[in-house]
């Protein structure tokens, strides 16, 4: 059973730097995925990750629900990124999923050293504003 935990583990983490004489610095794919989500939270137009979660229900839900709508898979230290978001109704979508693109990609190499090859992005709703 803790084989199989640690076979999980390794899988699911990536080495970022390793030195000798301090260490090694490993990364979770949850963490990259993460800093997708938030990344792309951040950028005006969305609404929401993965059709799920509103920005304002986030602080309930937790951060857990934001990340389900980014998935990456990192192979030699080059990432591929998915994110499924819903848009704000009245934005323009290539150039709102243009600013998104480019936010997580630069979010994620900043943050990680790791480089970023796609950003791939599917929209799962729009959301419209009630009135008051």
């Amino acid at each position: 059973m803790v084989i199989d935990m640690e076979q999980e583990l390794a899988r699911n983490t990536y080495v970022l730097q390793e030195d000798g004489n301090l260490g090694t610095v490993k990364i979770a794919d949850d963490v990259v995925a993460m800093i997708a989500a938030l990344a792309a939270a951040e950028v005006e137009g969305v609404a929401a990750m993965g059709g799920t979660v509103s920005n304002e229900l986030l602080k309930k839900v937790g951060m857990k629900s934001l990340a389900k709508g980014a998935r990456v898979e990192v192979l030699n230290q080059k990432v591929k990124a998915e994110l499924s978001i819903t848009m704000e109704y009245g934005f323009n979508i290539p150039a709102t999923c243009q600013q998104v693109q480019n936010k997580v990609k630069s979010a994620i190499e900043n943050m990680t050293g790791l480089e970023v090859t796609d950003v791939n992005i599917r929209i799962a709703g729009i959301h419209v504003a009630k009135e008051k």
